[in-house]
């Protein structure tokens, strides 16, 4: 590598995905697009997926409420649509995925099934200082059993004086919990950090001592490679409004095993949509759930936000996910061979706190500033660079392989450059 706008845009030359940036809208201010390194908060909107709404909408138009059944593409089958797509993505088997709800809900929805507390199993192991929202459903869950979420959960961090978490300070206090723990549920990247977590390790140590292991996948899904049935997890979350690219508030997913598919005795919250597909419209007193992750379901989906996320994953389909994965992975090495040219000639003004290594990370670099960070993130986002701030002193950005361009890279680091 080396820091020229030759060399980057040598390496857009020669991207086999450089199509795919036509297929989103790009943020436009002035008649300049905007640098948009914000794919880890809300990915930007496909060209599609106005007119794969506006298909629903017409259906809706001409046939109400038998569009579930009548039109070119029914309703009742919609679901259909994103299983396969997403079960590339997240590597699991397509009856395993569920489309539905919204990240935490589903999160609640799986702690029902997965955390039994009995006797002295009843810990939980999660990382410290998790994004909130995982923060509140522990707190408000466990409350809404009766337990201390102060007695029932272990946070595990980094070490004082490190940024990110230790793999073997995870798998230690898994072992050290032993016959107390009854779930590890874990995020597969830290939204703060963006360190990539082993799952796999976890998952192993995890069923070792006889506890279940879950993820919240919310930046790890459409990012970085994943193989959710292969790795034995037993459940895992996400939302799709971040890498994924299905629009603002958007629906989320659920991975479940297929093991636990046919369990007679695992508890869930059930609703008319979860029924057995063939006799559900008998509406039958008893719950009979549909064999797969879709016996989780709850209420009649949408398929307005189905249709949005279908959008997205298709140009996933046309890129192929191992594609998209290497140039993900390929812009963030640059930025990191970017970022260190720059520490060169400026006291190392900026800390990395992302790990380099491809097992350690996806497309989010997080850079700790040493000095005048609010006034450096300003000056960025007069230039046209959609970038995040997080307190006290963390810019966070993510180049992602589906829109973003090496150039866009290059030129984020000499504005960042000039600044500094």
């Amino acid at each position: 590598m080396n820091n020229s706008l030759e060399f980057a845009r040598t390496l857009d030359a020669a991207d086999p995905l450089r199509a795919a940036r036509s297929s989103f809208i790009i943020p436009v201010e002035n008649g300049r697009e905007q640098i948009y390194f914000l794919g880890n908060s809300l990915g930007l909107q496909p060209k599609r997926t106005a007119s794969y709404i506006d298909k629903v909408m017409q259906q809706w138009s001409r046939h109400g409420v038998e569009s579930f059944f009548m039109g070119d593409d029914p309703w009742i089958n919609y679901h259909g649509h994103l299983v396969k797509p997403l079960s590339n993505i997240l590597g699991t088997l397509p009856q395993e995925i569920v489309v539905m709800n919204q990240l935490t809900v589903n999160l609640h929805l799986m702690m029902v099934s997965f955390y039994r507390p009995e006797g002295q199993k009843r810990k939980i192991i999660c990382e410290a200082k998790a994004f909130p929202s995982d923060q509140y459903m522990f707190e408000s869950h466990l409350k809404a059993l009766g337990l201390d979420p102060d007695d029932i959960l272990i946070e595990v961090g980094p070490r004082e004086g490190e940024h990110i978490i230790r793999n073997e300070d995870i798998i230690s206090m898994i072992h050290q919990t032993g016959n107390d723990l009854a779930l590890v549920l874990w995020g597969g990247i830290n939204y703060y950090t963006g360190q990539l977590f082993d799952m796999a390790s976890i998952t192993d140590a995890a069923h070792s001592v006889g506890a279940k292991a879950g993820f919240d996948l919310a930046h790890a899904a459409g990012n970085v490679m994943l193989h959710l049935h292969q790795w034995n997890v037993d459940f895992a979350c996400w939302c799709s409004y971040k890498y994924l690219n299905a629009g603002p508030g958007a629906v989320g997913a659920a991975y479940i095993h297929e093991r636990y598919h046919n369990d007679q005795n695992i508890h869930r919250f059930a609703g008319w949509w979860g029924y057995e597909k063939e006799t559900r419209f008998l509406m039958k007193k008893g719950f009979v759930p549909m064999r797969s992750a879709e016996g989780w379901q709850l209420s009649t989906p949408s398929p307005i936000m189905m249709a949005s996320m279908r959008a997205s994953l298709e140009i996933f389909e046309e890129a192929g996910f191992a594609a998209v994965y290497q140039k993900g992975q390929l812009l963030s090495d640059y930025l990191l061979f970017l970022l260190d040219d720059i520490n060169k000639s400026s006291s190392s003004m900026i800390e990395v706190i992302t790990p380099s290594s491809h097992n350690e990370k996806g497309c989010q670099i997080s850079m700790l500033m040493h000095k005048n960070g609010k006034e450096i993130f300003g000056k960025l986002s007069r230039e046209g660079v959609y970038a995040d701030w997080r307190e006290p002193n963390v810019i966070r950005v993510a180049p992602v392989p589906l829109y973003n361009k090496f150039e866009e890279v290059w030129h984020f680091a000499e504005i960042l450059r000039s600044t500094i």
